[in-house]
């Protein structure tokens, strides 16, 4: 799964990685090292601009809110529960299906955090000995140091309850899709602990490699069985993972040292 990330980088990096053709810097956001759901984060899609002649899509960078609201929900109440949808049932699901056909996305990360249980913390938790195990953070990251692109979906919500000119009348909010996790070696693995993502977590964020981002990013590509086959994960071995400060755990933390490379997993927590 994919419930807690890093991004710092610049909106203008973001712009010349990407190729974006526009950018309000109204909405830039400061660098966030611990990313949660339902805070504003950025998107790369393509789509018309707002009162524009022109109809041709546009590659915009925009800023949408993490926790996908469904545009049929009565109310964003359940925006927090749709912060991920599995590749393999996207295209069906209700919450997703629409969004999935027209409203792609790419977010821009650093990479991602999970959380591993350490083999004495899980024994302590079987033996009743430790109601809330104690867990280390993992930070999985591109192991080039490249941008780690994160297929997502957007959608539009209107709030009923506010005037139609009203600057919150309308929510824009995304999903990261997830996948399998991959078995396979890391490209760069931790001294100690995991030697693969999937014995981290069973699910990671679905990653984009640069020669899909036109394809999905598309908004004319509207058929499920060709949008399907670009959720194919990417190739093994391009991930690497290391043990960072449990500090991360706290979203109220935030900032570079979060992303500090530990030599082995914090005491108590080992893998």
């Amino acid at each position: 799964m994919c419930g807690r990330y890093a991004a710092s980088r610049r909106p203008e990096d973001l712009v010349d990685v990407f190729g974006v053709e526009r950018w309000d810097p109204e909405e830039a956001l400061a660098p966030d090292w611990n990313v949660a759901p339902t805070k504003e984060v950025y998107a790369i899609l393509e789509r018309p601009l707002k009162d524009a002649d022109d109809p041709r899509p546009v590659r915009q960078l925009r800023t949408l809110r993490w926790g996908l609201v469904p545009a049929w929900a009565k109310s964003p109440e359940g925006a927090a529960r749709l912060i991920n949808a599995r590749s393999e049932t996207v295209h069906e699901k209700p919450s997703f299906r629409r969004p999935f056909a027209a409203r792609r996305c790419l977010l821009p990360a650093d990479g991602y955090y999970e959380w591993v249980t350490g083999e004495s913390e899980r024994q302590l938790e079987e033996q009743g000995k430790r109601k809330r195990p104690r867990k280390q953070p993992y930070f999985v990251t591109p192991a080039d140091g490249t941008v780690f692109a994160m297929a997502g979906l957007y959608e539009f919500w209107r709030d009923r309850t506010l005037p139609e000119d009203h600057p919150r009348s309308w929510w824009v909010t995304c999903t990261v899709i997830t996948t399998e996790a991959e078995t396979g070696p890391l490209g760069v693995a931790p001294a100690e602990g995991p030697g693969s993502l999937a014995e981290i977590h069973p699910r990671m964020p679905l990653m984009l490699t640069p020669d899909r981002w036109d394809d999905w990013l598309d908004p004319a590509r509207t058929n499920p069985v060709e949008l399907r086959s670009l959720l194919t994960p990417p190739p093994e071995g391009l991930m690497r993972a290391y043990p960072v400060p449990t500090s991360v755990s706290n979203v109220r933390n935030n900032g570079p040292e979060l992303l500090e490379e530990l030599a082995a997993p914090e005491e108590g927590t080992l893998f």
